[in-house]
């Protein structure tokens, strides 16, 4: 499985978000901001898909989110994840957090839902939660050097 950066034709993808559907995939790929697939090396076919932001705050919302994006930011931080089989949810996560080491982040956190499946995914695949706001919440994934 390989970690890389979705393509222009395959952008139709995005229409697949169960999060955040409505965010365009010009907004997704604007300065600091990274469209991320996890290619299935056998087949070819995508088998997850997450979207990114490096930021230096942490976000508490969407807006916050897009506000903040910079390309020397040193939190990476997935505001959408979703799989096309099974188990590809956590290993594009597992592989994020190796890419986050690798380009020298701080930390790898989530603006997630307020929903219980965002909420067990994260716990299940070894996340703490920092913190639930308004309209999302935050996990963190440690950083294995």
């Amino acid at each position: 499985m390989t970690l890389r950066t979705m393509r222009q034709d395959e952008l139709h993808m995005i229409a697949d978000d169960p999060v955040r559907p409505h965010i365009d995939p010009e907004s997704r790929l604007e300065d600091g901001r990274n469209i991320v697939v996890l290619e299935n090396d056998i087949t070819g076919n995508i088998d997850a898909i997450v979207c990114t932001a490096l930021t230096n705050q942490l976000p508490t919302t969407e807006d916050e989110l897009f506000e903040n994006a910079t390309p020397l930011g040193s939190i990476l931080v997935a505001y959408t994840v979703w799989s096309y089989t099974k188990g590809a949810g956590r290993t594009i996560i597992n592989q994020l957090r190796d890419s986050a080491i690798d380009e020298k982040c701080d930390r790898l956190v989530t603006l997630s839902p307020l929903t219980e499946m965002a909420s067990k995914f994260h716990l299940r695949n070894g996340a703490k939660l920092l913190e639930k706001n308004n309209l999302c919440q935050n996990f963190e994934y440690e950083l294995r050097i």
